[in-house]
């Protein structure tokens, strides 16, 4: 009988404790952010450079997008890639190393652009793209207008 009350006290105990462990996770979380603190409203937004074509490189960026996304929950941060110069292979579907990754990451809402430019030099079109893949007039000022508008630039 009195391991019975001792393992009961213990439970009580255990249960006592557990709003302080909470309150410490949520505190623990709240720190993990700077002011303001990401919110579906308010999610990070963050624009990343692709202009290489080294697949090792390519696969290297699409990595830190994964783990970006691992980092934030989905509703947290906007992710976005701009692929310009040597870069535009990653999203051209004939030449992409990376097809299958940059699917599974516009499932998850990655926005992937392609510069305009740079397809217009290369004489591909949009059809040479893989799908879903937006095109922009220029991809260097797209970066640029995405950080002027709060978007924070990556070039892993």
């Amino acid at each position: 009988m009195s391991g019975s009350v001792g393992r009961r006290s213990l439970l009580v105990a255990g249960l006592a404790l557990l709003p302080v462990a909470v309150a410490t996770q949520v505190r623990a979380q709240a720190q993990k952010f700077a002011d303001p603190q990401p919110s579906i409203d308010n999610p990070r937004k963050i624009i990343i450079s692709l202009a290489e074509d080294d697949p090792k490189r390519i696969n290297a960026v699409i990595s830190n997008i994964v783990n970006i996304q691992k980092y934030y929950d989905a509703s947290q941060v906007k992710l976005a890639v701009v692929a310009y110069g040597p870069g535009i292979v990653a999203v051209l579907k004939d030449q992409s190393p990376v097809a299958q990754r940059i699917a599974a990451l516009q499932d998850l809402e990655v926005e992937f652009l392609a510069c305009g430019a740079t397809l217009d030099t290369l004489k591909k079109s949009e059809a040479d793209l893989l799908p879903d893949v937006a095109v922009v007039p220029n991809g260097l000022p797209e970066i640029v207008e995405r950080s002027l508008r709060g978007w924070i630039h990556l070039r892993p």
